[in-house]
C-alpha cells in the first residue's frame, strides 16, 4: 500500500523525523529555512499532508489552485493563526494542532520571564559579560520580588492554568483572571484564582500581567497604549502567547517613559523581526520564542502530529482537529 506523502516544513527532533520517515513518504526541509509561497504552492499540488510550524504563513492565496492534493495541515504547535483556517475549511481540508504537551514548559518560561524582568537578570548578565561590573553594592540593580504579589492572567486555558499553579502554590501569588468565558469556580479554587469581568478591572490591580490568549484579528493589539496606561507604574507585562496581542511600539514607549516597570517577551509581531524600539529598552527581557523549547516537549509535539496524521489517514477523526 502506498504511504501518504507528507512535507515537514522545518527540521524536527531526530527521533520524530525518524518516526515520520518510517510511517510516511516524507519530504524534509534539509535547509531548515522558511519556505516561500512558491514552495507551498508546489507542495499543495504534490503532497497529501503539510506539517507546518508557526514560521509558516499559509494564507488564502495558497488554497486557490484547482489541482490541490493536500488534504490535511497537521500543525506543529498549539497556535494556528498563521494558517487561514477559513480558506482551508473552504477547500475541505482538515487542520490539527498539538495542545497539552507544551503547556508545562511554556508556563515554566512565563515564570522565567517574570523572574528575569523583576530581578533585572538580563541587565546584570550584560554588565558582567561586558566587563562593567564593579562589585557588590547595596543599591546595585535593585528589582522587585514576585513572592506574594498579584498576578493577572489574560486567558485561562491550559497554559494559563499551569502558570497559576506555579505562581500561587510556588510563590504565594494572588491570581486574578480575565477570561472571555466563565471559568468553573472549582477550577478557580484549585489555583487560588479569582475571575474578574474585564481587562479594565484586571490591569490596575496587578503587579504582573501575563498573556495567555489566542492571537488573530480579534486580539490584535489587545494590549495597546490605553491599556498599558491602566497598569501600575511598578507592574510588568509578560507575553508568551502571540506577538500581535501587544502593540509593540506602544509597549516600547511605556517602557521608555516608565509607564510600567518592565516586560518579558518570548513572541513578537512579525517574527523573527523585533521592533527596534523594544531592542533599545534595557527594562525589556527579549527571548527568541523558546516557550516549548525543551527536548521533551518538542519531541512530544512531533509525536502528537504523527498521531493526528495516522488517525486522519486511517479514516478516524484526529483528536486535535481544529477544523
Amino acid at each position: 500500500m502506498t504511504q501518504p506523502r507528507v512535507l515537514v516544513t522545518r527540521r524536527w527532533p531526530e527521533a520524530v523525523e525518524a518516526a515520520i520517515a518510517d510511517r510516511f513518504d516524507a519530504i524534509f526541509n534539509e535547509s531548515d529555512r522558511p519556505l516561500s509561497n512558491d514552495d507551498f504552492k508546489l507542495a499543495f499540488k504534490e503532497v497529501d499532508a503539510i506539517l507546518p510550524t508557526v514560521t509558516d504563513h499559509i494564507g488564502a492565496s495558497l488554497f486557490e489552485a484547482a489541482d490541490t492534493r493536500t488534504r490535511i495541515l497537521a500543525n506543529y504547535g498549539v497556535g494556528f493563526n498563521h494558517i487561514d483556517v477559513d480558506a482551508a475549511k473552504g477547500r475541505g481540508m482538515v487542520v490539527t494542532n498539538t495542545p497539552d504537551v507544551l503547556s508545562e514548559c511554556t508556563a515554566d518560561l512565563a515564570m522565567t520571564l517574570m523572574l528575569m524582568a523583576a530581578r533585572r537578570v538580563s541587565e546584570g548578565e550584560r554588565e558582567v559579560r561586558d566587563g562593567e561590573w564593579s562589585g557588590w553594592r547595596p543599591t546595585h540593580l535593585l528589582g522587585t520580588k514576585i513572592s506574594g504579589k498579584t498576578l493577572g492572567l489574560v486567558g485561562f486555558g491550559r497554559i494559563g492554568r499551569e502558570v497559576a499553579r506555579r505562581a500561587h502554590h510556588g510563590f504565594g501569588m494572588t491570581v486574578k483572571v480575565f477570561n472571555r468565558s466563565p471559568v468553573d469556580p472549582a477550577v478557580l479554587r484549585a489555583f487560588g484564582a479569582e475571575q474578574v469581568a474585564s481587562l479594565e478591572e484586571l490591569l490596575p490591580q496587578c503587579d504582573f500581567v501575563s498573556l495567555h490568549c489566542q492571537g488573530g484579528a480579534d486580539n490584535r493589539h489587545l494590549i495597546d497604549a490605553r491599556r498599558l496606561n491602566q497598569m501600575k507604574p511598578t507592574a510588568y507585562l509578560i507575553n508568551t502567547a502571540r506577538g500581535e496581542v501587544v502593540d509593540e511600539k506602544a509597549l516600547a514607549q511605556a517602557l521608555w517613559f516608565e509607564t510600567i516597570a518592565g516586560a518579558g517577551l518570548d513572541v513578537y509581531d512579525g517574527e523573527p523581526s523585533v521592533h527596534p524600539d523594544l531592542r533599545a529598552c534595557d527594562n525589556a527581557v527579549l527571548l527568541p520564542h523558546l516557550g516549548s523549547a525543551t527536548f521533551e516537549t518538542r519531541e512530544a509535539m512531533g509525536f502528537r502530529v504523527i498521531e493526528n496524521l495516522q488517525d486522519f489517514f486511517a479514516g478516524r477523526t484526529p483528536r486535535d482537529r481544529v477544523i
